[in-house]
Protein backbone atom coordinates (compact mmCIF):
# COMPACT_ATOMS: atom_id res chain seq x y z
CA UNK A 1 0.00 0.00 0.00
CA UNK A 2 1.25 3.77 -0.31
CA UNK A 3 1.62 6.23 2.41
CA UNK A 4 -1.27 7.83 1.62
CA UNK A 5 -3.50 4.77 2.23
CA UNK A 6 -1.17 3.85 5.19
CA UNK A 7 -2.23 7.01 6.35
CA UNK A 8 -6.03 7.05 6.15
CA UNK A 9 -5.79 3.74 7.33
CA UNK A 10 -3.98 4.25 11.05
CA UNK A 11 -4.94 8.29 10.54
CA UNK A 12 -1.79 9.12 11.38
CA UNK A 13 0.05 11.64 8.90
CA UNK A 14 2.04 10.76 6.06
CA UNK A 15 4.82 13.24 7.40
CA UNK A 16 4.94 11.14 10.79
CA UNK A 17 5.19 7.95 8.78
CA UNK A 18 7.71 9.07 6.79
CA UNK A 19 9.26 10.16 10.00
CA UNK A 20 9.04 7.14 11.58
CA UNK A 21 10.70 5.34 8.72
CA UNK A 22 14.02 7.97 8.74
CA UNK A 23 13.92 7.13 12.88
CA UNK A 24 14.17 3.36 11.71
CA UNK A 25 10.69 2.11 13.53
CA UNK A 26 8.84 1.80 9.88
CA UNK A 27 10.14 -0.13 6.23
CA UNK A 28 8.81 1.05 3.63
CA UNK A 29 10.11 -0.24 -0.10
CA UNK A 30 10.72 1.89 -2.83
CA UNK A 31 9.14 1.26 -6.41
CA UNK A 32 10.10 2.15 -9.71
CA UNK A 33 8.54 5.21 -9.31
CA UNK A 34 10.13 6.36 -6.36
CA UNK A 35 7.12 5.58 -4.16
CA UNK A 36 6.95 4.11 -0.83
CA UNK A 37 5.26 0.49 -0.26
CA UNK A 38 4.52 -0.77 3.27
CA UNK A 39 3.18 -4.09 3.90
CA UNK A 40 0.03 -5.24 5.18
CA UNK A 41 1.69 -5.33 8.84
CA UNK A 42 2.60 -1.65 8.25
CA UNK A 43 -1.17 -1.06 9.94
CA UNK A 44 -0.53 -3.06 13.54
CA UNK A 45 2.85 -1.77 13.52
CA UNK A 46 2.46 1.83 12.65
CA UNK A 47 -0.56 1.35 16.04
CA UNK A 48 1.94 -0.20 18.12
CA UNK A 49 4.66 2.84 17.33
CA UNK A 50 1.75 4.95 18.65
CA UNK A 51 0.91 3.23 21.46
CA UNK A 52 4.47 3.50 22.55
CA UNK A 53 4.56 7.17 21.85
CA UNK A 54 1.29 7.37 24.02
CA UNK A 55 3.16 5.58 26.99
CA UNK A 56 6.16 8.40 27.01
CA UNK A 57 8.84 6.15 24.73
CA UNK A 58 11.54 7.85 22.48
CA UNK A 59 11.77 6.45 19.06
CA UNK A 60 15.00 5.47 19.88
CA UNK A 61 13.50 3.11 23.19
CA UNK A 62 10.71 2.50 20.67
CA UNK A 63 13.48 1.16 18.12
CA UNK A 64 14.46 -1.24 20.66
CA UNK A 65 11.22 -2.41 21.73
CA UNK A 66 9.33 -3.12 18.60
CA UNK A 67 10.75 -6.06 17.80
CA UNK A 68 9.18 -7.80 20.87
CA UNK A 69 5.91 -6.02 20.03
CA UNK A 70 4.01 -9.39 17.99
CA UNK A 71 0.30 -10.10 18.09
CA UNK A 72 -2.91 -8.24 16.63
CA UNK A 73 -3.93 -5.64 18.21
CA UNK A 74 -1.15 -3.44 19.35
CA UNK A 75 -0.28 -6.55 21.69
CA UNK A 76 3.16 -7.10 22.95
CA UNK A 77 4.85 -10.36 22.98
CA UNK A 78 6.39 -9.52 26.82
CA UNK A 79 10.09 -10.73 26.00
CA UNK A 80 12.53 -10.24 28.68
CA UNK A 81 14.36 -7.49 27.25
CA UNK A 82 10.31 -5.69 26.49
CA UNK A 83 10.27 -6.46 30.00
CA UNK A 84 13.38 -4.73 31.41
CA UNK A 85 13.31 -1.81 29.27
CA UNK A 86 9.58 -0.99 30.09
CA UNK A 87 10.92 -0.94 33.91
CA UNK A 88 13.59 0.94 33.62
CA UNK A 89 11.08 3.60 31.69
CA UNK A 90 8.83 3.53 34.24
CA UNK A 91 11.84 3.97 36.89
CA UNK A 92 13.01 7.09 35.11
CA UNK A 93 9.55 8.68 34.86
CA UNK A 94 8.94 8.02 38.95
CA UNK A 95 12.31 9.81 39.46
CA UNK A 96 11.61 12.51 37.17
CA UNK A 97 8.03 12.76 39.18
CA UNK A 98 9.79 13.12 42.07
CA UNK A 99 12.03 15.59 40.96
CA UNK A 100 9.22 17.71 39.99
CA UNK A 101 7.21 17.10 43.35
CA UNK A 102 10.48 18.44 44.73
CA UNK A 103 10.97 21.59 42.56
CA UNK A 104 7.01 21.98 43.30
CA UNK A 105 7.71 22.21 47.04
CA UNK A 106 10.62 24.74 46.23
CA UNK A 107 8.38 26.95 44.58
CA UNK A 108 5.63 26.73 47.38
CA UNK A 109 8.16 27.72 50.10
CA UNK A 110 9.02 30.64 48.01
CA UNK A 111 6.03 31.93 47.39
CA UNK A 112 4.91 31.57 51.13
CA UNK A 113 7.68 34.03 52.21
CA UNK A 114 6.26 36.67 50.13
Amino acid sequence: MLIGELSRRTGVSARSLRYYEAQGLLEARRGTNGYRAYDEDAVASVRKIRALLRAGLSTEVIRQVLPCARGEQGGFDWCAELRAILDGELADLDEQIEALRRSRGALVGLLAER
